[in-house]
């Protein structure tokens, strides 16, 4: 990926299908992390799409209720709604006293880069807005889709005209997580939905 500088908060990268993003770091201390993802999944569950989303593959999934259980343990946030659920390790991991983990394996099971980001298409408009989580080896962990105004609800159906109140969450994480209070023009410029 190469990169360009934009602004104090965020990057500007290439990434490797030719597209540009812009990429807004996150804080990965434990405490950061779990407060994020229990943010997103206690109060926006109906709203995101989330997943792992890498090359040749992208899982699209929705919560089919509000979590039933979200805990720690051994440095994995475990989210679960009844049966279906994930486990994301952003602690300490250490395994049981039978079965210590490595020092090097922790590091690489553990998030180690954090991240919102925006898709841009050709324009550099936003066409796609989420958060993901990387490990110690820069593999995806999870993607968050955020709600995007060029798809209906679902997510199942581009739209004609945007809906920009679809961008309320990510207006909500950017004021939050960096202070960015107003709304930035490059978010609301596209002219139509592109897929990346």
């Amino acid at each position: 990926m190469s990169q360009q500088p934009v602004h104090s908060v965020y990057r500007r990268v290439l990434a490797a299908d030719g597209s540009w993003q812009d990429i807004f770091p996150l804080p990965t201390d434990t405490a950061s992390l779990e407060q994020l993802l229990r943010d997103l999944f206690e109060h926006h569950w109906r709203e995101i799409t989330f997943g792992p989303i890498i090359e040749g593959a992208a899982w699209e999934m929705k919560a089919p209720c509000a979590p039933t259980y979200i805990g720690m343990l051994d440095g994995y946030l475990t989210i679960a709604f009844g049966t279906p659920h994930f486990h994301l390790c952003i602690g300490d991991h250490k395994g049981s006293s039978q079965r210590p983990v490595s020092e090097q394996l922790a590091r690489h099971r553990r998030t180690s880069r954090a991240e919102m980001y925006r898709q841009l298409d050709s324009d550099k408009a936003a066409v796609s807005w989420g958060v993901r989580l990387f490990n110690g080896h820069g593999e995806q962990q999870i993607t968050i889709l955020l709600p995007n105004p060029w798809l209906s609800p679902n997510n199942d159906k581009v739209v004609t005209q945007p809906d920009w109140s679809r961008l309320d969450l990510w207006d909500q994480l950017r004021a939050r997580w960096f202070g960015l209070c107003e709304q930035d023009p490059v978010d609301r410029a596209a002219r139509r939905f592109c897929h990346g």
